[in-house]
């Protein structure tokens, strides 16, 4: 068995595999500080409670794009696994091109993405929205090369940013609008959100198969802790909610015979 751990601004979103099969996944918040004492009794006890046996696990692999999480990390699954995590970053076999033009400054996270989508689909131009704490948008040619893309808020962040800096607005479910024209405050806020996105990514969209794709129309894959609330308006193709931990399990792969 094998573990993956997505860190993000707001979580760790891990699953643990078991011949390339996702049998348990789980979240820890990442905004809050712990230790990798904290961390790895927290790793320890998640596998017990679902009824892995931690002896089992073989290898980790992690993304992150909060740098400073990377050493408390990789510390509790030394200490409490014995197990040194594998970290994507620069030298890792991946087998995505980066066609942009500073390489480092690209979230590991979309680059996970974009190996998954590019397994899924080979041979396809690929654009890929994960709608996270920042909602972005990739672009991969099917030459596997990624292209660039555009990041704009997501939808918690904004929600967030309102509440923030404005006196009269409050928390409010996330769920899909019934109507574009709301009649209560919350109902203008989620169709806001929700419409104020979908329109972001079918323009940006539209201008990346314009100008990388020669207008030929690329498979659109969502993902991300918010995709689901878009599936009713059939804009994309599939939705893939695990896709960055299914991509981490395929980077593994790639490198773990020099590791293990």
């Amino acid at each position: 068995m094998i573990i993956c751990l997505e860190i993000g601004n707001t979580n760790i979103y891990a699953g643990v595999f078991d011949n390339n099969e996702i049998i348990l996944k789980f979240r820890y918040p990442s905004k809050t500080p712990f230790t990798a004492d904290t961390f790895g009794i927290f790793l320890k006890d998640v596998l017990l409670k679902n009824g892995l046996n931690d002896t089992q696990i073989q290898s980790i692999i992690l993304c992150s794009v909060v740098p400073a999480l990377v050493a408390t990390v990789n510390a509790a699954c030394i200490k409490y696994l014995n197990i040194t995590a594998i970290e994507l970053k620069p030298g890792i076999k991946t087998g995505i091109k980066l066609s942009i033009k500073n390489p480092h400054e690209l979230g590991a996270d979309r680059i996970a993405n974009a190996v998954a989508a590019v397994d899924s689909f080979p041979n396809k131009n690929l654009i890929i929205v994960n709608f996270g704490t920042a909602t972005t948008i990739c672009a991969i040619n099917k030459n596997k090369s990624f292209l660039g893309g555009a990041i704009i808020p997501g939808i918690k962040s904004s929600i967030e940013s309102l509440i923030e800096k404005t006196s009269k607005i409050s928390d409010i479910e996330i769920y899909p609008p019934k109507a574009a024209t709301g009649k209560t405050t919350a109902c203008q806020l989620q169709s806001g959100l929700l419409y104020g996105q979908l329109g972001a990514i079918k323009e940006i969209s539209l201008r990346i198969q314009n100008e990388e794709f020669n207008n030929e129309k690329p498979i659109l894959i969502s993902t991300g802790s918010y995709a689901s609330l878009f599936d009713y308006k059939n804009i994309f193709t599939i939705n893939i909610p695990d896709l960055s931990l299914h991509g981490l399990n395929m980077i593994l792969q790639k490198n773990i015979q020099k590791n293990i």
